[in-house]
């Protein structure tokens, strides 16, 4: 047996983007920065993926830059802003990405900026009553803010935070990597000035993302050696990597409305069989409000047991992959950083579950028996 429950952290290669990307293996190797008719041809395909992800996010062609994924994007988007800019506050939350926090962390060790941490409510959400203070208080900030909380699928509201942000004249920033490719996003109605993606979280390649910097909020480079990506990005471009990117996206558009529906209902299967079958289950933030989390994601809340920590370890020995972390006090140096920051000194285990459109129904049983077996044993030998 063999069930994949650990989409947010990647997903399998859809056959017809792995298609796509075959001939840009093997025949069209042009580098895309020559001259000549092999460059010609592959940088062609270059413009026209950009092209085609500008009319997927409802922006222009030049307000998207390709890059290695979504780490890069965020160090960029963040790490420049501030130097182009001369920024000098950066607000944020204490359960954003690594790839924020520990950018914005290096940032106020070599004292360039002073990071101010928006407050959450009891779920984990943003408090919009603080970030107005805040915003007030540091007035043409860097504020960053993800989308959707890759561990507990908490969703921000873009349109309110952003609007808050131009008025501000703060640069917001926000991760998009677990939503992009499973939300649709119209730039010309968000006031966001930058935001990331990664390939591989919709069913496309590791090693590619993109992010969109908005037109009037332009930025430095950030990685140096070559005039690539409009002046923006220095190295030659992954160029079957962009072509993958690009096909998976726009198999997410074309599927979004049926595959949100279908792994919705997983999610809420697995809701519904969870709080039968295992007593005193509960679920971390938002994450079985189906308005206000991730279709794709649910972070459960077991009961609290020493032995949490082998649960996990022994789904994986019956061959079901998902994800966890435990919620402590000492947070960033062990278990989940965000699970630490909302619930300081709890023993409850926590897993995250999260889906695709590959899995089935059957599976989600499957995995519900299995774990109901496991906290059961753990419960009756405490």
């Amino acid at each position: 047996m063999s069930i994949y429950l650990d989409n947010a952290a990647t997903t399998p290669l859809d056959p017809e983007v792995f298609e796509a990307m075959k001939p840009f293996l093997m025949e069209d190797f042009g580098n895309p920065s020559s001259t000549h008719a092999h460059g010609r041809k592959v940088r062609a395909a270059i413009e026209s993926s950009r092209k085609k992800v500008a009319e997927l996010l409802n922006c222009t062609p030049g307000e998207i830059i390709f890059t290695s994924g979504g780490t890069e994007a965020d160090n960029t988007l963040i790490i420049s802003a501030v130097h182009t800019y001369g920024i000098k506050h950066v607000i944020s939350s204490p359960i954003e990405h690594h790839a924020v926090l520990h950018t914005i962390e290096t940032l106020e060790k070599a004292g360039v900026i002073q990071s101010h941490n928006v407050q959450l409510d009891q779920n984990g959400h943003v408090d919009i009553d603080h970030l107005k203070e805040l915003l007030a208080q540091y007035p043409a900030a860097l504020v960053s803010l993800m989308h959707a909380n890759n561990e507990l699928g908490n969703l921000l509201d873009l349109k309110t935070v952003g609007d808050l942000c131009k008025e501000a004249k703060a640069f917001f920033h926000s991760d998009t990597v677990q939503t992009v490719g499973h939300y649709r996003h119209n730039m010309k109605e968000l006031h966001v000035c930058g935001m990331t993606a990664g390939a591989h979280k919709f069913h496309g390649p590791k090693g590619v993302g993109f992010m969109y910097i908005r037109k009037d909020r332009k930025i430095n480079p950030f990685v140096h050696g070559g005039a690539q990506e409009r002046n923006m990005r220095g190295g030659t471009e992954n160029v079957y990597g962009i072509i993958g990117l690009v096909k998976a996206l726009e198999i997410a558009y074309r599927e979004m409305d049926e595959h949100a529906k279908y792994i919705g209902g997983l999610k809420a299967r697995m809701i519904e069989k969870l709080k039968a079958e295992i007593p005193g289950v509960s679920f971390h933030g938002d994450s079985s409000n189906m308005q206000k989390s991730l279709y794709t994601v649910l972070n459960v809340s077991l009961p609290e047991s020493e032995e949490n920590d082998m649960i996990l370890f022994n789904l994986d020995l019956q061959g079901i992959s998902a994800s966890g972390g435990s919620a402590c006090s000492s947070g960033a140096t062990t278990g989940s950083h965000v699970l630490g920051a909302l619930y300081p000194g709890s023993k409850r285990g926590a897993i995250r579950f999260s889906f695709s459109k590959y899995n089935k129904a059957a599976e989600i049983d499957t995995v519900v028996e299995k774990l109901a077996e496991l906290v059961g044993t753990k419960i009756s030998s405490v």
